[in-house]
């Protein structure tokens, strides 16, 4: 589309810049320069101009309010889908004409930043990510939980609450407001999954630091580690899972969760990304603590797409789990090389099904019993015999002779 030449002052355009960036950085997310300068002309594409031009134009007075509170939510939506920075230039237009809608226009400006730029989503993700797990020096919510990653509201102007009179956003209130805008949600999905292991990383570390005063001890794999609380650890990094599965929720739906525990999880366990984490060997209890988030995330998902009872949706769910218990018999059976540490895989795969069979067993029942019959034999080989005898006890009718022929092995071996 052919674009067109918009008078509009520098300088305006300047101060909303900066009040988005404020905002912004507020949540951890710096924000792309929109290069004004003294030179500086914004340019819109032809219609949405020709849109904003008839909208400036209207009188404010009680005949025209009407249209606009119809005419405002159609052009800050259609400003919001073109290329950045147009919405900031719509928003620096119409502060001009009424600046007490300023607040609102800023904000809705803000929220196009992450419309193409994948950069400003990731940082976002990680600011929610610290801030629900009170993580990190900069984090502006340090003690952590529901109310530091939702806060209690958002605005600027009237009631703010720092120097440059802009309120500190919660990161998830933001969140909840541009994952609409989200393209490329596969991409968003391995993304969390990248920032979910580094999070525990990051758990294990916070925890060191608050240390209690007690002396440091080496472990295996020569890393340092102090006396972290397991059972602290765990409960942490369910939360930080209970955050991923949302986040992929709100982002992409049932589409997004399937795509997620089909392609996602495995293309994890067999790509690199892994051991990139870090940089060197993680310890013992990071490597382990990832596999007890990743399973939590994707049992979780699971359930926020499809539930835990019968419902319409049973038939995709034993399809799409059926497909997952299939890759993990595959890779127990034919000792498929991983790129993760073996502590990942072994708390990954003990995890996930010890969680099925305990918290959803009727996903176990739609599972093909001759895949859990190899899987059952996969966790023989871990020497994982109850929860191995526990998942054929859930495998219904089919199962049973398996279950039953299991359990003679075991007594005629002792």
């Amino acid at each position: 589309m052919n674009g067109t030449d918009w008078p509009s002052p520098a300088a305006n355009l300047s101060l909303v810049e900066q009040q988005i960036k404020k905002i912004l950085a507020t949540t951890g997310v710096d924000v792309p320069s929109l290069a004004v300068d003294g030179d500086f002309q914004a340019t819109l594409p032809l219609p949405l101009a020709a849109f904003v031009s008839l909208t400036l134009t209207y009188k404010l007075d009680k005949d025209t309010g009407r249209f606009l509170s119809l005419i405002g939510p159609v052009m800050i939506a259609l400003a919001s889908s073109c290329p950045w920075p147009c919405m900031p230039i719509v928003a620096s237009l119409w502060v001009q004409k009424v600046k007490r809608w300023s607040d609102h226009l800023v904000l809705s400006a803000s929220r196009t930043v992450f419309h193409c730029n994948k950069d400003a989503v990731v940082q976002l993700l990680r600011s929610c990510f610290k801030s629900t797990l009170g993580l990190g020096s900069a984090c502006l919510h340090n003690n952590g939980g529901v109310g530091a990653l939702l806060g209690h509201g958002y605005g600027v102007g009237v009631n703010s609450k720092t120097s440059d009179g802009v309120s500190p956003i919660a990161p998830g209130t933001i969140c909840l407001k541009v994952y609409q805008y989200i393209g490329d949600t596969r991409y968003l999905s391995e993304e969390i999954v990248s920032i979910l292991m580094q999070t525990v990383r990051g758990i294990v570390s916070n925890q060191l630091l608050k240390g209690d005063g007690k002396k440091q001890k080496k472990i295996k794999y020569g890393t340092t580690h102090g006396h972290v609380s397991l059972a602290r650890s765990k409960a942490r990094v369910k939360h930080a899972a209970l955050l991923a599965a949302s986040l992929v929720w709100i982002s992409g739906g049932i589409k997004l969760v399937q795509y997620f525990i089909k392609e996602t999880i495995p293309k994890w366990f067999f790509s690199s990304s892994m051991l990139e984490l870090d940089g060197e060997e993680s310890s013992a209890l990071v490597a382990m603590l990832r596999g007890y988030a990743l399973a939590f995330f994707v049992m979780l998902s699971g359930a926020f797409a499809w539930g835990i009872d019968h419902s319409l949706l049973s038939r995709q769910r034993g399809k799409v789990m059926g497909l997952h218990f299939e890759f993990i018999a595959s890779v127990l059976q034919k000792n498929i090389p991983l790129r993760c540490q073996d502590a990942t895989w072994r708390a990954y795969v003990s995890g996930f099904l010890s969680l099925i069979v305990s918290c959803t067993p009727l996903w176990v029942s739609e599972i093909d019993v001759d895949i859990l019959k190899r899987l059952s034999k996969g966790l023989i080989q871990m020497n994982e015999h109850e929860l191995a005898l526990r998942l054929l006890e859930k495998g219904g009718i089919g199962a049973m002779g398996a279950a039953a022929e299991m359990i003679f092995n075991i007594q005629h071996r002792f």
